[in-house]
């Protein structure tokens, strides 16, 4: 009688080969998700650079407001209050930073940085950790360029440490 079927060192060596290669795979799956997750911060930044330097360059001399320059993020658009706006994804929240005439919504450009735009993750991903209010993950400066006659201006896009690894296009954006 001839019996067919798999002996148990047999199955025991494809369970230790699937083993190996789940630890090995696990990490980078998750390394994998976390820049996924973060992923939305260069397109939420360049679009808010965009608007920016449309208003500047209307204007010669101002930076405006989120309510000034049109830009929304998030699944329900931006929220603006009197002195500052939020928006906010799944895994972010964005903020308006800076101090604007409340009447026109802008603000001169001054020589020195001036933080107008941040992001911080709502849960750590990999080794960035969770951001908070004053220690932003993700922020654009801009000031006038040194120099310069109206409307010539910088912008310093900064991640900190941690987070430069999930975006590592982010510091493009600045023309410094």
């Amino acid at each position: 009688m001839k019996k067919q079927g798999f002996t148990l060192i047999e199955l025991m060596v494809v369970i230790v080969i699937m083993g190996i290669l789940a630890a090995v795979a696990v990490p980078k799956l998750f390394g994998m998700i976390a820049k996924s997750k973060a992923s939305e911060v260069g397109p939420a930044a360049g679009t808010y650079v965009k608007l920016q330097d449309a208003f500047v360059a209307e204007t010669g001399a101002y930076y405006g407001s989120w309510t000034a320059i049109g830009y929304t993020i998030g699944q329900k658009g931006a929220t603006c209050n009197n002195t500052a706006c939020t928006g906010e994804t799944n895994n972010f929240t964005f903020a308006q930073a800076g101090t604007y005439d409340a009447s026109k919504n802008t603000a001169a450009l001054s020589g020195s940085d001036v933080k107008v735009w941040t992001a911080n993750n709502k849960v750590k991903l990999n080794d960035c950790t969770q951001g908070s209010t004053g220690a932003e993950n993700w922020k654009l400066e801009i000031k006038q360029a040194s120099g310069s006659t109206a409307g010539e201006y910088q912008w310093t896009a900064t991640a900190t440490t941690d987070c430069k690894a999930l975006t590592p296009n982010f510091e493009s954006l600045s023309n410094s």
